[in-house]
């Protein structure tokens, strides 16, 4: 562990926080993490951040990235010091209001260690400025995330923990905030983030081009991104009304896509006639070369996928968690059964509605394959279980026996319900389970403790 060494400002920025700050405060540090079951360390407990001010300049051929971001948070206790999480990269100031902060770095925990100390409830801003190559980070799993290097560019995928790999945050889904990303590339590329598109400008000296994004809804740090690249790119609003969309496309693949593409608008309308308004103020989608990206991941706003993965099947997966996942966020990674089991069970709405293949018969499929019952959906073994195969089609399950339990309408309205209530907030399982039977009016106990807790594998389905 490196010694903490105050740090000179770099053009310091104003903190809401009174100049009074900290006079005769006795804090205590925030703590390294918030205990998540599966991720113990991430995030940082103390304070709320409320938005993400992001300045980014990326140079593909270099791959250095370069950046400053601005955190603007409330403190939940009298702090001494606090901690974000940063994966990777160089730290060369921080401030903490309009002065110096001391640093220290000891492996994913960057310690800010302000002059003065943050009473209880004050809003403060924290700027850090960094740069490096970011470093992909391999999960339990064995899958790639974080800021992922592309053929023509980079993108970011955060899911669980790679939003730590460009820029230092609260990254854990239950802090979620507002952006205003701020990207700078080469001129030719396209950057794409979250939310719209504010400004597109060049850079003094013509060589470079400075997007602006924002994201007036909060998101979850880990479904933030930014995509680089060669891109063909579309903005529009649908005829007679609808969702705005914007799309990007590696424009290797653009001709394949396109016919799909087209299909957002109208897969968008039908999620909202099933799971209610929705949530944020555009759709769309991300697509890259297989090559560059090994997944699909439901960013916000606009969901990221390699071309491999861009199917209908998928497409509507992703565009569900537009609901359930990014605008109602799991508690804990714990709870992301809520996230998974909604989509895959969105899918089988998608298969029964366009393709005319009942839920019963993909609820059959699942139960009849065994990988799904390696454990609960509400219960994963590991990390790098938390994404198993049970946490998709046995969630799904789950939902499928909770539509069986309550009747087709009453499960719609409970789906609709359970999206509004939670709204651009957080919740657990146990939130789900009550809500269900307070709006049912039934006690589900039976079906709790076989198809959401239960080991084994039940004689009938």
């Amino acid at each position: 562990m490196a010694p903490a060494v105050a740090l000179i400002a770099v053009g310091g920025t104003a903190c809401t926080v009174p100049e009074s700050l900290g006079a005769g405060v006795k804090g205590t540090p925030g703590a390294a993490g918030l205990h998540d079951p599966y991720f113990p360390k991430l995030g940082n407990g103390g304070y709320d951040v409320s938005h993400y001010a992001l300045t980014l300049d990326y140079d593909p051929k270099t791959r250095k990235l370069s950046g400053t971001a601005t955190v603007t948070a409330r403190a939940t206790q009298d702090l001494s010091a606090f901690n974000l999480d940063l994966h990777g990269m160089t730290v060369h100031s921080a401030t903490v209001g309009k002065d110096p902060a001391a640093v220290n770095r000891a492996g994913h925990e960057l310690t800010l260690r302000p002059r003065d100390e943050i009473p209880k409830g004050s809003t403060f801003r924290a700027v850090v400025r960094y740069s490096g190559i970011p470093s992909a980070i391999t999960d339990a799993a064995g899958a790639q995330e974080g800021w992922l290097k592309t053929a023509d560019g980079a993108v970011a995928l955060g899911q669980p923990t790679g939003s730590m790999t460009w820029f230092p945050g609260n990254h854990h889904p239950r802090d979620k905030a507002t952006y205003e990303t701020a990207i700078t590339v080469p001129k030719g590329l396209t950057a794409v983030s979250n939310g719209e598109l504010r400004s597109q400008r060049p850079t003094s000296d013509g060589k470079r081009t400075t997007f602006v994004w924002r994201s007036a809804e909060p998101v979850a740090s880990h479904a933030a991104t930014v995509g680089i690249g060669s891109y063909t790119t579309s903005s529009y609003r649908p005829e007679g009304g609808g969702v705005p969309v914007y799309t990007a496309v590696d424009k290797t693949v653009a001709p394949r896509t396109a016919k799909l593409l087209a299909r957002i608008p109208e897969l968008t309308d039908w999620a909202v006639d099933n799971f209610g308004p929705y949530p944020f103020t555009s759709t769309g989608a991300i697509v890259e070369r297989s090559g560059d990206i090994g997944y699909a991941l439901e960013t916000q706003s606009r969901a990221t996928f390699p071309e491999a993965s861009f199917d209908a099947e998928t497409l509507v997966h992703e565009i569900a968690h537009q609901w359930f996942g990014d605008s109602v966020t799991p508690e804990t990674w714990q709870d992301v059964w809520l996230s998974e089991g909604f989509a895959t069970y969105a899918e089988w709405l998608y298969l029964e509605d366009f393709e005319g293949i009942p839920a019963s018969e993909s609820f059959q499929e699942a139960y009849d394959t065994e990988s799904n019952w390696d454990f609960p959906p509400a219960a994963q073994p590991d990390a790098e279980h938390f994404l198993g195969a049970p946490v998709y089609d046995r969630g799904a399950m789950v939902l499928y026996k909770v539509r069986e339990a309550v009747g087709d309408d009453a499960f719609h309205e409970i789906v609709r319900g359970w999206a509004e209530k939670h709204r651009h907030g957080n919740a657990s399982t146990d939130d789900f389970t009550a809500y269900v039977e307070g709006e049912s009016g039934k006690d589900l106990t039976e079906l709790w403790d076989i198809w959401l807790y239960g080991d084994a594998k039940p004689d009938q389905p």
